[in-house]
């Protein structure tokens, strides 16, 4: 295995900032990055976390979600 894997706060900052909350939130209704559990810990690889940023790359507000 050759990923980085990063805890919630530290994934919630590298996404712009955003609260560890909203993360959680995502984590239930599926909008989010994928995770991976180990135990009762959250954690996310740095490779899915660019993934889901770069799918979510927009040239336009009208671009189609």
């Amino acid at each position: 295995m050759n990923d980085t894997f990063t805890d919630t706060k530290n994934a919630a900052r590298k996404l712009g900032n955003l609260s560890p909350r909203t993360l959680e939130k995502w984590r239930v209704t599926g909008e989010g990055p994928a995770f991976c559990k180990f135990g009762r810990k959250v954690f996310y690889s740095e490779r899915d976390l660019r993934e889901w940023t770069e799918n979510r790359r927009r040239r336009s507000t009208s671009d189609g979600d």
